[in-house]
Order: C-alpha cells, then sequence, then structure tokens
C-alpha cells in the first residue's frame, strides 16, 4: 500500500513544462524484519527537451529510481509525478496506462529474435485493426534511424548496434513524451555506443521529449544537459556535465585520467 509524503501532505501542484516531478520519494525491498529502504527521500524535476544522465557505483538504486519513473513498481512513500499524472496509489491497470505514454529503451534491447526489425517495431505501434497503418508507421521510423533497408532482417542478422536503433525505433514510434534507457550502451563497442546516443539526441530534439539515461559509460557523458549522481540510495548531485567531468578527473602526465 502506497504511504503518503512524510508530512502526509496532499501531492504538490505540477510544475509547468515539467515531465517528471519527485519530492520525498522513499523506496523499499522486503516485509517486517527484512525491509530494506534503497531510495531515501529523493526529489528531482526532469524538464521537457531535456536529456539527463544518471550515474552512480552499481547497487545505488538508479534501476529502481528508472522504473518507479516509469511506473514499473508501485510507488510506496511520497510525490513521483509523471506527465503531470501522479504515481503514488495508482492500480495496476492505472499504471498500464502511464507506461504506454513512455518510450523504454534497455540494454539487452528485449527484441523478439522471431521477428524482423519492422515487425518488433510494429509490436509498440498503437493502431489496432489498420495493419498497413502500422506498417507504414513501424517503417517510417526504422528509416529515420538508419535502418531503412534493414527493415526486413531479423536480430539474429542485426550487429549489437543495428539492435539497439531497432529498439530505439520501437521506443519512439509513437512519439513519448519521456524515454527512459537503462545502459543502453554498455554492450557496444564505442563507435557504436557513440552513434546510438547522438541518435537519441537528435530524435530527442526533434520530438520535444525528456531522456532520463542511467549508465556507466563515461564515453557519452557529453550528451546531457545534466549528470545526477545517485550514490546509496541518495541524491548526492546535480550537475552540468563540465562541472562533473572536472570533478571526476585528476591530472597525470600528458593529460587527465577520469577517477
Amino acid at each position: 500500500m502506497a504511504l503518503p509524503s512524510p508530512a502526509g501532505s496532499p501531492p504538490p501542484e505540477p510544475l509547468p513544462g515539467c515531465s517528471v516531478q519527485i519530492r520525498h520519494l522513499n523506496h523499499f525491498f522486503g516485509q517486517g524484519d527484512l525491509r530494506k529502504q534503497v531510495l531515501y527521500d529523493i526529489n528531482l524535476d526532469l524538464h521537457q527537451g531535456e536529456i539527463a544522465i544518471m550515474t552512480g557505483p552499481s547497487g545505488s538504486g538508479k534501476t529502481t529510481l528508472l522504473t518507479l519513473i516509469g511506473a514499473l513498481r508501485s510507488v510506496h512513500q511520497g510525490s513521483l509525478q509523471v506527465l503531470g499524472q501522479e504515481l503514488t496509489g495508482l492500480t495496476p491497470r492505472q499504471l498500464v496506462q502511464v507506461r504506454r505514454q513512455i518510450g523504454f529503451i534497455f540494454q539487452a534491447h528485449n527484441l523478439f529474435e522471431s521477428l524482423t526489425a519492422v515487425q518488433n517495431v510494429e509490436m509498440a505501434v498503437e493502431l489496432s485493426g489498420n495493419l498497413k497503418a502500422k506498417r507504414q508507421r513501424a517503417t517510417a521510423m526504422l528509416a529515420q534511424v538508419g535502418l531503412g533497408d534493414r527493415a526486413d532482417y531479423r536480430p539474429a542478422a542485426l550487429s549489437g548496434g543495428q539492435k539497439q536503433r531497432v529498439a530505439i525505433a520501437r521506443a519512439l514510434v509513437n512519439h513519448p513524451r519521456l524515454i527512459l534507457a537503462d545502459e543502453p550502451t554498455a554492450a557496444l563497442d564505442k563507435v557504436s555506443g557513440r552513434d546510438v546516443v547522438t541518435l537519441m539526441q537528435q530524435l530527442a530534439q526533434q520530438e520535444h521529449c525528456t531522456i532520463l539515461m542511467v549508465t556507466h559509460d563515461n564515453r557519452i557523458l557529453d550528451v546531457a544537459h545534466r549528470l545526477i549522481n545517485l550514490v546509496d540510495g541518495r541524491l548526492e548531485s546535480d550537475t552540468k556535465p563540465q562541472a562533473f567531468v572536472a570533478s571526476h578527473t585528476q591530472p597525470v602526465d600528458g593529460g587527465v585520467v577520469v577517477m
């Protein structure tokens, strides 16, 4: 059962232009004596058109926070508003309605191996009954991510970067206002990883959506407007990329090294 904010006050009014608004969010795993708190008093705003990257050590709660924002978990305590909708206290059916407005990109692609690229994208198209319209939208989105000539290829015939582009096309095909990405470059080489995040950056600008990306990949920090550092379930810092990189580097002979 979801609990109210610590002060017992009603949810705050949504801020204009704010895609995600979090106030005093706490989250727990387990019950009774095994109950363990994993997120502590998170307060965060993500604005329309903003690209935010969340960093932090493994086990710090990044994926948990991402899944809460994505309505994949129920909120335990505090206020979490996504696209103007308060998630605290929603039923599973209501959470599904919120998820339909969000684009998800995962490290493992989560593509159906038996389906072609265009069929994988079609699975996300919310047009019932009109198969021709579904195919047209899916094909157009694949072309937009540079895979127009790979629409009929199955995942086994695609490279890691191409699979991730299919996943991006699937996430964007319904023109979501919010995109959540969990380690989207972890399984990719340097060139493919850079291509994927550059593509996400370009499409975010064109679609005017908000992107929150969880990553350990220091190679892609420069695409972000903000870098959010989560440590042991607490929001430790919220900085511009230049400030983050400066505070996490130290001089060595012939250059700098990221700490």
